[in-house]
């Protein structure tokens, strides 16, 4: 359960920033705080590929924060990101494919880690126009840089203390219902000229 924890979080981190929590998987992997198993979670944690993701990650960094750019940077990532929260997510359950059949796992890892992933970068596409839009772009490298840091922080607490995000994930669940039901009573009530 553990290990698909962490694969979650790992896909949700790279949902707004795919290349963060694959540079922090290989870095915990080459220091052996993570223990992953099988070829495709040595390949995306060996050395090469830490040279790669650090190299993509600085672009992604910079990219983001560029009015403009960043919304091509989104549709550029509209597949990679999907892609690296599915790699994620089987990397991080890979020990456990003595315990599921491979097509099991692969299929678990694009249905839960792509979707994590698609999801929260979809979300990232739609608002960073209206960040633009809004501030005339002077806001997309302070909404950027809070990304950032949220996918650090996130993809870390994946890492070091998964629970933390079982947390945050049924806090999510329930928070976003009562958001709702607030912005429709609130509407309800500005609509009857009760509150401005």
């Amino acid at each position: 359960m553990e290990a698909f924890i962490t694969g979650l979080g790992l896909s949700s981190s790279a949902g707004l920033n795919a290349y963060l929590p694959l540079v922090l998987l290989s870095l915990a992997q080459q220091s052996g705080a993570v223990e992953l198993e099988g070829s495709l979670a040595e390949a995306m944690t060996s050395p090469p590929a830490l040279v790669v993701w650090i190299i993509l990650l600085l672009i992604e960094m910079t990219v983001d924060k560029i009015p403009g750019i960043d919304s091509l940077n989104d549709v550029v990532n509209t597949v990679i990101r999907p892609t690296a929260g599915t790699a994620l997510m089987y990397a991080s359950m890979s020990g456990m494919d003595s315990q599921l059949d491979p097509d099991m796992l692969l299929a678990i890892s694009v249905v839960t880690g792509g979707a994590s992933a698609g999801g929260v970068h979809a979300t990232k596409a739609v608002t960073r126009p209206a960040v633009t839009m809004s501030t005339g772009g002077m806001g997309n490298s302070v909404v950027s840089v809070i990304e950032d840091v949220i996918s650090l922080i996130i993809a870390s607490f994946a890492l070091v203390l998964p629970v933390i995000i079982i947390i945050f994930m049924l806090s999510f669940v329930f928070l976003i219902p009562w958001w709702i039901w607030e912005q429709q009573r609130l509407d309800h009530l500005r609509h009857r000229g009760l509150v401005r």
